[in-house]
């Protein structure tokens, strides 16, 4: 027997890391209010810590869509995997030159090119997208802000991150 009813359930599940963060938050203010050369410094990198966290969650959360689109994405030992219906494939992580933002039938999409030119589209709306979060925050120079902000933008095509030509991986 549950006393919370199902739709409000879900969406805590949905907020539940940036939640934690707010209570990690919570309490190093608590700490810092109670006073002393200990639990005012102990307080202030907990809350700080919160704080960087509650920004990472809120940036994933982004990611996280209603799943819309077919197809399943998969990320494993350094790559990216989307096995849809019509289209798929798999790219490494560190052969990954760049990653775009595409509009394709008025449903976003990321468009991931290796330097060899193989490419390969994962519809945002896709089940196991928000998972592309913490694999694209690994690469070289990334700005997850941009990324974040793309996802929730229409602005057809954009790239978003190149790799840089000093950090190929051999």
């Amino acid at each position: 027997m549950s006393f919370i009813r199902p739709e409000v359930a879900a969406r805590l599940v949905r907020w539940r890391e940036a939640l934690f963060a707010v209570v990690v938050v919570a309490f190093g203010c608590w700490l810092m209010a109670l006073g002393g050369y200990l639990l005012v410094p102990l307080g202030a990198v907990l809350g700080a810590t919160g704080l960087a966290w509650l920004v990472v969650a809120l940036r994933r959360r982004r990611f996280a869509r209603a799943i819309e689109a077919p197809g399943v994405v998969e990320v494993d030992e350094g790559q990216i995997g989307y096995l849809g219906p019509t289209f798929g494939g798999y790219i490494a992580l560190r052969e990954l030159a760049e990653i775009r933002m595409i509009d394709v039938q008025g449903r976003g999409h990321w468009r991931l090119r290796q330097a060899d030119g193989q490419t390969l589209l994962i519809p945002v709306s896709a089940a196991g997208a928000d998972l592309l979060y913490d694999a694209f925050a690994a690469l070289p120079g990334i700005d997850m802000g941009v990324l974040s902000r793309a996802v929730d933008a229409r602005a057809g095509t954009q790239v978003l991150w190149r790799r840089p030509a000093h950090a190929a991986l051999t």
